[in-house]
Order: structure tokens, then C-alpha cells, then sequence
């Protein structure tokens, strides 16, 4: 699944990196992102059946696009920007009404599946790079949750690309933008909080906007 992610993501954003920079930059990203995938996925911990499952097969190739920019003498933050652009080429893919029944039917189900994964994370079964959360029941269309561990932050660290962070937590706004729910949060593990404090709402509207900055909603 992490191979597919990737090579879809490179695909849909190739003419646009091209059009950025040029075609020998694109050339020597795509030769060196794809090395170092190749090195990161076997280093990448097997989470099991956990509710966050999903999410941890885009974090391989995000940490080899992020240490390719970087390493092709970009800035952090146009690192960030470029992985943003890559990703919102990835989902907008999908056609906007499938992407919001996708959303909706995703954080219902993802409600449902977390009290199994809450059972584990209380009875300590949840493999040691897994997430850890603290959930709350707002409403039938609000909900709240806490991480207090993230496994893309310890990868990171493994990998020696902290730095991904927190440009990476910003992608919970477009991914929140474009499947058409709500989404806010003041805190982040990546920008040095004690949690990622994230609100959800089934129904609900996101803005993705960067060019404001992210002061206020981390």
C-alpha cells in the first residue's frame, strides 16, 4: 500500500514539480525519494490491526519526500509546502462527492473501531510505536481526541527527520478540507505540546488555508 501511495502521490504531482523547479530537479527527486523509501519501509514497525493502521503506510513516503527536499537544498518550509501541494494532488483524485461520503462514512466508522483500539490501549496490547489516544463523546456529530504518542514523531526521530514535523500535522487541515469535515486544534506533538488536542465533526467545514499562517489552530 505504501508503494502505491507513493507512486500515485509522484504521478499526480510530477508536471508541477517540473513546472516549480525543472525537469533534472525532478529527476533527481524522484531517483533519491525512491531510495530512500526503498531504506525506509523495512525500518517502518508493522502496527497490527490498529485503528490507525491506515495512516501508517503514508508515513514511509512522506519521510522520504521531506529528506529528498531537503537534502536537494531546500528550505524546511518549502519542503512542507511541496509535501502539502503532493498531497492534496493525491486526494483530489478522488472526485469531491465520493471524497465526502468518504469522509463521513470514515469518521463513523472510525468511532466504532476505536473502542476496540481504546480496549487495547488500556489493556496495553498496542504495539509500542502505535498511537495512544484519550477519546471524549462530545455529540452525535462532535468528537475529541487527545494523542499523547504519535508514531510518525517517533519515526521521524528514528530516521534522524524531526523536521517533518510539525509541517506534516498540518495536513490533518486539507485532508479535513477536501473530505468535507470539521476539524480544529490549538496543540501539537510535532510543535512541542504535550498532545495533539483535535476535534472532529462529521458535519462540518475546514479551511485549508497556509498563506494565514497556523498561530492559532496547530
Amino acid at each position: 500500500m505504501t508503494k502505491i501511495i507513493y507512486s500515485l502521490t509522484m504521478l499526480r504531482s510530477c508536471r508541477e514539480l517540473i513546472r516549480k523547479y525543472d525537469k533534472t530537479f525532478w529527476n533527481s527527486f524522484r531517483k533519491h525519494s525512491k531510495e530512500k523509501l526503498a531504506a525506509i519501509i523495512p525500518l517502518t514497525p508493522d502496527i497490527g490491526k490498529s485503528v490507525f493502521a491506515m495512516n501508517n503506510k503514508f508515513v514511509p513516503a512522506y519521510i522520504a519526500w521531506y529528506q529528498a527536499f531537503m537534502e536537494s537544498g531546500l528550505s524546511q518550509q518549502e519542503a512542507w509546502e511541496n509535501i502539502w501541494m503532493m498531497s492534496e494532488k493525491m486526494i483530489t483524485t478522488i472526485p469531491k462527492f465520493l471524497r465526502h461520503s468518504a469522509g463521513k462514512a470514515y469518521l463513523n466508522g472510525f468511532r466504532k473501531k476505536l473502542i476496540i483500539q481504546l480496549q487495547r490501549q488500556q489493556n496495553n496490547e498496542l504495539h509500542p510505536y502505535d498511537w495512544q489516544v484519550t477519546y471524549r463523546e462530545i455529540s452525535e456529530n462532535t468528537f475529541e481526541l487527545d494523542f499523547t504518542e504519535c508514531a510518525i514523531k517517533k519515526l521521524a526521530h528514528d530516521l534522524n527527520a524531526e523536521g517533518v514535523l510539525p509541517g506534516l500535522c498540518r495536513l490533518d487541515y486539507l485532508l479535513s478540507h477536501f473530505m468535507g469535515h470539521g476539524f480544529e486544534r490549538t496543540k501539537t506533538l510535532g510543535d512541542g505540546d504535550e498532545c495533539c488536542n483535535c476535534r472532529y465533526h462529521i458535519k462540518g467545514i475546514c479551511e485549508w488555508s497556509p498563506e494565514k499562517g497556523f498561530e492559532l489552530r496547530r
